[in-house]
Protein backbone atom coordinates (compact mmCIF):
# COMPACT_ATOMS: atom_id res chain seq x y z
CA UNK A 1 0.00 0.00 0.00
CA UNK A 2 3.45 2.31 0.65
CA UNK A 3 4.45 1.56 -3.28
CA UNK A 4 1.02 2.70 -4.45
CA UNK A 5 0.73 5.90 -2.38
CA UNK A 6 4.31 6.45 -3.41
CA UNK A 7 3.58 6.26 -6.97
CA UNK A 8 1.08 8.46 -6.90
CA UNK A 9 2.19 11.41 -5.36
CA UNK A 10 5.18 11.10 -7.02
CA UNK A 11 3.27 10.79 -10.50
CA UNK A 12 0.73 14.27 -9.46
CA UNK A 13 3.98 15.93 -8.76
CA UNK A 14 5.57 15.05 -12.06
CA UNK A 15 2.23 15.98 -13.74
CA UNK A 16 2.36 19.65 -11.67
CA UNK A 17 6.04 20.23 -12.67
CA UNK A 18 5.30 19.76 -16.77
CA UNK A 19 5.64 23.13 -18.38
CA UNK A 20 4.50 22.16 -22.06
CA UNK A 21 2.68 19.55 -23.77
CA UNK A 22 6.15 16.87 -24.65
CA UNK A 23 6.58 17.14 -20.66
CA UNK A 24 3.38 16.11 -19.83
CA UNK A 25 2.66 13.49 -22.39
CA UNK A 26 6.26 11.85 -21.49
CA UNK A 27 4.97 11.74 -17.77
CA UNK A 28 1.85 9.81 -19.20
CA UNK A 29 4.25 6.78 -20.37
CA UNK A 30 6.62 6.54 -17.87
CA UNK A 31 3.42 6.42 -15.36
CA UNK A 32 0.15 5.13 -17.81
CA UNK A 33 2.60 3.70 -20.31
CA UNK A 34 2.53 -0.59 -20.56
CA UNK A 35 5.90 -0.39 -19.09
CA UNK A 36 4.91 1.97 -16.88
CA UNK A 37 5.21 2.86 -12.92
CA UNK A 38 1.55 2.44 -12.73
CA UNK A 39 1.29 -0.88 -14.50
CA UNK A 40 4.63 -2.22 -12.77
CA UNK A 41 2.73 -2.46 -9.83
CA UNK A 42 0.66 -4.98 -10.50
CA UNK A 43 3.45 -7.55 -10.73
CA UNK A 44 3.92 -7.35 -6.35
CA UNK A 45 0.10 -9.13 -6.63
CA UNK A 46 1.69 -12.36 -6.89
CA UNK A 47 3.27 -11.78 -3.40
CA UNK A 48 0.10 -11.25 -1.65
CA UNK A 49 -2.46 -13.29 -0.30
CA UNK A 50 -6.33 -14.28 -1.96
CA UNK A 51 -7.75 -11.65 0.27
CA UNK A 52 -5.20 -8.92 -0.11
CA UNK A 53 -5.18 -9.21 -4.08
CA UNK A 54 -8.67 -7.72 -4.47
CA UNK A 55 -8.04 -4.84 -2.25
CA UNK A 56 -4.81 -4.10 -3.92
CA UNK A 57 -5.78 -4.44 -6.98
CA UNK A 58 -8.67 -2.07 -5.81
CA UNK A 59 -6.27 0.62 -4.59
CA UNK A 60 -4.55 0.39 -7.96
CA UNK A 61 -6.75 1.44 -10.03
CA UNK A 62 -7.70 4.35 -7.97
CA UNK A 63 -4.27 5.39 -8.36
CA UNK A 64 -4.18 5.18 -11.93
CA UNK A 65 -7.73 6.78 -11.89
CA UNK A 66 -5.96 9.87 -9.94
CA UNK A 67 -3.21 10.45 -12.19
CA UNK A 68 -5.21 9.75 -15.62
CA UNK A 69 -7.39 13.03 -14.23
CA UNK A 70 -4.53 15.14 -12.87
CA UNK A 71 -3.11 14.41 -16.15
CA UNK A 72 -6.62 15.79 -18.49
CA UNK A 73 -6.68 18.76 -15.91
CA UNK A 74 -3.51 19.98 -16.85
CA UNK A 75 -3.64 19.12 -20.31
CA UNK A 76 -5.83 21.85 -20.60
CA UNK A 77 -4.23 24.39 -18.84
CA UNK A 78 -1.13 23.80 -20.51
CA UNK A 79 -3.59 23.60 -24.05
CA UNK A 80 -4.96 26.88 -23.34
CA UNK A 81 -1.54 28.26 -22.04
CA UNK A 82 0.16 26.95 -25.82
CA UNK A 83 -2.46 28.83 -27.46
CA UNK A 84 -1.71 32.17 -25.97
CA UNK A 85 2.06 31.33 -26.20
CA UNK A 86 1.23 31.47 -29.99
CA UNK A 87 -1.36 34.19 -30.37
CA UNK A 88 1.76 36.52 -29.01
CA UNK A 89 4.51 35.17 -30.96
CA UNK A 90 2.24 35.53 -34.28
CA UNK A 91 0.77 38.63 -33.34
CA UNK A 92 0.58 40.94 -36.34
CA UNK A 93 1.29 44.78 -35.77
CA UNK A 94 -1.45 46.51 -37.78
CA UNK A 95 -0.06 50.01 -37.14
CA UNK A 96 3.00 48.79 -39.80
CA UNK A 97 2.08 49.87 -43.01
CA UNK A 98 1.14 46.30 -45.17
CA UNK A 99 3.67 44.62 -47.66
CA UNK A 100 2.46 44.76 -51.51
CA UNK A 101 1.82 42.01 -53.21
CA UNK A 102 4.00 41.92 -56.82
CA UNK A 103 1.13 41.32 -59.50
CA UNK A 104 2.01 41.57 -62.90
CA UNK A 105 0.45 44.08 -65.51
CA UNK A 106 -1.18 43.57 -69.36
CA UNK A 107 1.35 43.59 -71.44
CA UNK A 108 1.22 47.22 -73.70
CA UNK A 109 0.48 45.44 -77.35
CA UNK A 110 -2.37 43.03 -75.48
CA UNK A 111 -3.61 46.70 -73.65
CA UNK A 112 -3.80 48.00 -77.54
CA UNK A 113 -5.46 44.68 -78.63
CA UNK A 114 -7.84 44.70 -76.33
CA UNK A 115 -8.85 48.47 -76.57
CA UNK A 116 -9.12 48.12 -80.29
CA UNK A 117 -11.36 45.17 -79.83
CA UNK A 118 -13.64 46.78 -78.15
CA UNK A 119 -14.03 49.32 -79.77
CA UNK A 120 -14.77 47.30 -83.06
CA UNK A 121 -17.15 45.09 -81.15
CA UNK A 122 -19.51 47.97 -80.50
CA UNK A 123 -19.34 49.22 -83.59
CA UNK A 124 -20.83 45.46 -84.91
CA UNK A 125 -17.63 43.30 -86.06
CA UNK A 126 -17.09 40.10 -85.08
CA UNK A 127 -13.63 38.51 -83.58
CA UNK A 128 -11.96 35.77 -86.08
CA UNK A 129 -8.70 33.61 -85.13
CA UNK A 130 -6.63 31.89 -87.66
CA UNK A 131 -3.55 29.51 -87.53
CA UNK A 132 -0.26 31.14 -87.52
CA UNK A 133 1.26 28.17 -89.70
CA UNK A 134 -0.80 28.93 -92.89
CA UNK A 135 -1.30 27.34 -96.42
CA UNK A 136 -0.27 29.14 -99.64
CA UNK A 137 -3.43 29.08 -100.89
CA UNK A 138 -5.19 31.11 -97.89
CA UNK A 139 -1.83 33.76 -97.75
CA UNK A 140 -1.42 34.60 -101.22
CA UNK A 141 -3.26 32.71 -103.69
CA UNK A 142 -6.78 33.74 -102.71
CA UNK A 143 -5.78 37.37 -101.80
CA UNK A 144 -4.99 37.98 -105.40
CA UNK A 145 -1.57 36.90 -105.86
CA UNK A 146 -0.80 33.58 -107.59
CA UNK A 147 2.45 32.34 -106.89
CA UNK A 148 4.33 34.44 -110.50
CA UNK A 149 3.17 37.65 -109.01
CA UNK A 150 5.43 39.80 -108.75
CA UNK A 151 3.90 41.33 -105.17
CA UNK A 152 4.95 38.27 -103.67
CA UNK A 153 8.41 39.91 -103.43
CA UNK A 154 7.27 42.76 -101.40
CA UNK A 155 6.66 40.32 -98.21
CA UNK A 156 9.97 38.18 -97.03
CA UNK A 157 8.62 35.12 -96.21
CA UNK A 158 9.32 32.24 -93.58
CA UNK A 159 8.79 28.87 -95.84
CA UNK A 160 8.10 25.35 -93.93
CA UNK A 161 7.24 23.49 -96.74
CA UNK A 162 6.74 24.86 -100.44
CA UNK A 163 2.55 24.97 -99.24
CA UNK A 164 3.03 25.83 -95.53
CA UNK A 165 4.81 29.17 -94.04
CA UNK A 166 4.77 31.14 -91.34
CA UNK A 167 1.81 33.79 -92.39
CA UNK A 168 2.81 36.98 -93.68
CA UNK A 169 -0.21 38.78 -92.63
CA UNK A 170 -3.97 38.04 -91.27
CA UNK A 171 -5.31 38.77 -94.50
CA UNK A 172 -5.38 34.81 -94.53
CA UNK A 173 -7.98 34.45 -91.57
CA UNK A 174 -10.10 37.08 -93.91
CA UNK A 175 -9.61 34.30 -96.66
CA UNK A 176 -10.94 31.11 -94.63
CA UNK A 177 -13.92 33.53 -93.56
CA UNK A 178 -15.07 34.28 -96.71
CA UNK A 179 -14.46 30.93 -98.04
CA UNK A 180 -16.87 29.30 -95.47
CA UNK A 181 -19.31 32.15 -95.92
CA UNK A 182 -20.05 30.59 -99.11
CA UNK A 183 -21.58 33.72 -100.75
CA UNK A 184 -23.59 34.85 -97.54
CA UNK A 185 -23.80 37.89 -96.74
CA UNK A 186 -23.22 40.39 -94.51
CA UNK A 187 -19.76 39.99 -93.59
CA UNK A 188 -18.23 42.51 -90.71
CA UNK A 189 -15.10 41.26 -88.51
CA UNK A 190 -11.78 41.95 -87.32
CA UNK A 191 -8.79 39.40 -87.68
CA UNK A 192 -6.12 39.96 -84.83
CA UNK A 193 -2.62 37.86 -84.34
CA UNK A 194 0.82 37.83 -84.87
CA UNK A 195 2.46 37.84 -88.27
CA UNK A 196 5.91 36.71 -89.18
CA UNK A 197 8.24 38.04 -92.29
CA UNK A 198 11.88 38.35 -92.61
CA UNK A 199 13.05 41.25 -91.86
CA UNK A 200 16.19 43.12 -89.81
CA UNK A 201 14.97 44.13 -86.80
CA UNK A 202 15.72 47.86 -85.61
CA UNK A 203 14.02 50.60 -83.97
CA UNK A 204 11.11 50.16 -86.14
CA UNK A 205 11.24 46.67 -87.85
CA UNK A 206 10.89 43.26 -86.64
CA UNK A 207 10.36 39.60 -88.06
CA UNK A 208 7.49 39.27 -85.70
CA UNK A 209 4.59 41.41 -85.40
CA UNK A 210 1.46 42.03 -84.43
CA UNK A 211 -1.77 43.07 -87.02
CA UNK A 212 -5.44 43.42 -86.49
CA UNK A 213 -7.24 43.63 -89.93
CA UNK A 214 -10.77 44.12 -90.37
CA UNK A 215 -13.06 43.54 -93.27
CA UNK A 216 -16.55 44.47 -94.58
CA UNK A 217 -18.72 42.86 -97.29
CA UNK A 218 -22.24 43.80 -98.07
CA UNK A 219 -24.47 45.65 -100.34
CA UNK A 220 -23.41 48.71 -101.64
CA UNK A 221 -20.51 48.98 -99.37
CA UNK A 222 -18.66 52.66 -100.10
CA UNK A 223 -15.35 54.05 -99.85
CA UNK A 224 -17.05 56.72 -97.75
CA UNK A 225 -17.91 53.78 -95.08
CA UNK A 226 -14.57 52.90 -95.02
CA UNK A 227 -13.11 56.38 -94.63
CA UNK A 228 -16.10 56.86 -91.51
CA UNK A 229 -15.12 54.08 -90.26
CA UNK A 230 -11.35 54.65 -90.27
CA UNK A 231 -11.69 58.44 -89.20
CA UNK A 232 -13.98 57.01 -85.90
CA UNK A 233 -11.20 54.31 -84.86
CA UNK A 234 -8.37 57.57 -85.14
CA UNK A 235 -10.20 60.06 -82.94
CA UNK A 236 -11.35 57.27 -80.48
CA UNK A 237 -7.37 55.62 -80.05
CA UNK A 238 -5.46 59.31 -80.94
CA UNK A 239 -8.19 61.99 -79.61
CA UNK A 240 -11.32 63.29 -80.46
CA UNK A 241 -9.37 66.17 -82.29
CA UNK A 242 -7.35 64.11 -85.31
CA UNK A 243 -8.25 64.02 -88.90
CA UNK A 244 -7.20 61.17 -91.64
CA UNK A 245 -6.62 61.45 -95.15
CA UNK A 246 -6.10 58.85 -97.92
CA UNK A 247 -3.02 58.65 -100.08
CA UNK A 248 -3.24 56.72 -103.21
CA UNK A 249 -1.49 53.15 -102.98
CA UNK A 250 -1.23 49.67 -103.96
CA UNK A 251 -2.26 46.53 -102.19
CA UNK A 252 -2.95 43.19 -104.26
CA UNK A 253 -5.81 42.37 -102.55
CA UNK A 254 -7.74 45.72 -102.59
CA UNK A 255 -8.52 47.88 -105.40
CA UNK A 256 -8.28 50.78 -105.07
CA UNK A 257 -5.67 51.20 -102.22
CA UNK A 258 -4.69 54.08 -99.63
CA UNK A 259 -2.53 54.43 -97.33
CA UNK A 260 -4.06 56.05 -94.37
CA UNK A 261 -2.34 59.23 -92.63
CA UNK A 262 -3.91 60.75 -89.19
CA UNK A 263 -2.30 64.29 -88.14
CA UNK A 264 0.45 64.30 -85.75
CA UNK A 265 -0.41 63.42 -81.99
CA UNK A 266 2.37 65.94 -81.19
CA UNK A 267 1.68 69.21 -83.69
CA UNK A 268 -1.57 68.70 -84.76
CA UNK A 269 -0.91 69.25 -87.77
CA UNK A 270 1.45 72.41 -88.21
CA UNK A 271 4.50 69.96 -88.49
CA UNK A 272 7.45 69.45 -86.05
CA UNK A 273 10.25 66.52 -86.04
CA UNK A 274 8.05 63.85 -85.07
CA UNK A 275 5.80 63.74 -88.29
CA UNK A 276 8.61 65.48 -90.14
CA UNK A 277 7.35 68.70 -90.29
CA UNK A 278 4.51 66.89 -92.63
CA UNK A 279 1.94 67.64 -90.01
CA UNK A 280 1.09 63.91 -90.80
CA UNK A 281 1.78 60.54 -89.43
CA UNK A 282 0.78 56.83 -91.34
CA UNK A 283 -0.61 54.31 -88.94
CA UNK A 284 -2.20 51.97 -91.61
CA UNK A 285 -2.99 50.22 -95.36
CA UNK A 286 -6.65 49.80 -96.37
CA UNK A 287 -9.04 49.88 -99.83
CA UNK A 288 -11.75 48.20 -101.26
CA UNK A 289 -11.41 44.19 -101.36
CA UNK A 290 -11.08 43.58 -105.15
CA UNK A 291 -13.06 42.13 -107.10
CA UNK A 292 -10.60 38.69 -107.81
CA UNK A 293 -10.66 38.28 -104.49
CA UNK A 294 -14.50 38.10 -103.86
CA UNK A 295 -15.51 35.64 -106.82
CA UNK A 296 -12.56 33.59 -105.74
CA UNK A 297 -14.48 32.93 -102.66
CA UNK A 298 -17.58 32.29 -104.19
CA UNK A 299 -19.65 35.90 -104.13
CA UNK A 300 -21.00 37.95 -107.36
CA UNK A 301 -18.30 41.31 -107.82
CA UNK A 302 -21.40 42.78 -109.41
CA UNK A 303 -23.67 42.58 -106.73
CA UNK A 304 -21.31 42.95 -103.29
CA UNK A 305 -18.65 44.64 -102.08
CA UNK A 306 -16.30 46.01 -99.32
CA UNK A 307 -13.44 47.05 -97.84
CA UNK A 308 -10.72 45.90 -95.84
CA UNK A 309 -7.45 47.40 -93.67
CA UNK A 310 -4.83 46.05 -91.65
CA UNK A 311 -3.57 48.00 -88.54
CA UNK A 312 -0.08 47.20 -87.11
CA UNK A 313 -0.17 47.15 -83.05
CA UNK A 314 2.56 48.41 -82.82
CA UNK A 315 2.31 51.62 -84.28
CA UNK A 316 -0.98 52.53 -82.79
CA UNK A 317 1.06 51.77 -79.46
CA UNK A 318 3.96 53.36 -80.34
CA UNK A 319 2.23 56.26 -81.40
CA UNK A 320 -0.36 56.42 -78.47
CA UNK A 321 2.80 55.82 -75.72
CA UNK A 322 5.41 57.64 -77.56
CA UNK A 323 7.21 54.82 -77.56
CA UNK A 324 10.58 55.11 -79.57
CA UNK A 325 11.67 51.72 -80.39
CA UNK A 326 9.78 48.65 -81.37
CA UNK A 327 12.56 46.18 -79.89
CA UNK A 328 10.91 47.27 -76.61
CA UNK A 329 8.04 45.14 -76.87
CA UNK A 330 10.08 41.77 -77.26
CA UNK A 331 12.84 42.59 -74.76
CA UNK A 332 11.05 41.72 -71.31
CA UNK A 333 12.70 44.66 -69.96
CA UNK A 334 10.40 44.67 -66.52
CA UNK A 335 11.24 48.45 -66.08
CA UNK A 336 9.46 49.04 -69.44
CA UNK A 337 6.60 47.06 -68.77
CA UNK A 338 5.73 48.42 -65.69
CA UNK A 339 5.09 51.71 -67.27
CA UNK A 340 2.08 50.13 -68.25
CA UNK A 341 1.32 48.41 -64.74
CA UNK A 342 -2.68 49.58 -63.81
CA UNK A 343 -2.30 48.54 -60.08
CA UNK A 344 0.48 51.23 -59.58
Amino acid sequence: MEKIQEVQQDGLKAIEECSNLEQLNQVRIDYLGKKGHVQSLMALMKDLSKEEKPVFGQKVNVCKQTLTAALEQKQEVLKVEALKNQLVKEKIDITLPGYKPVVGTVHPLMMIQQELEDLFVGMGYSVAEGPEIELDLYNFERANLPKDHPARDMQDTFYITPQTLLRTHTTAIQMRVLEASKGQLPIKLICPGKVYRRDDDDATHSHQFMQMEGLVVGENITLADLKGTLKFFAQKMFGEDREIRFRPSYFPFTEPSVEVDVTCHMCGGKGCPVCKHTGWIEILGAGMVHPNVLEMSGFDSKKCSGFAFGIGLERVAMLKYGIDDIRNFYTNDVRFLKNFNRFD
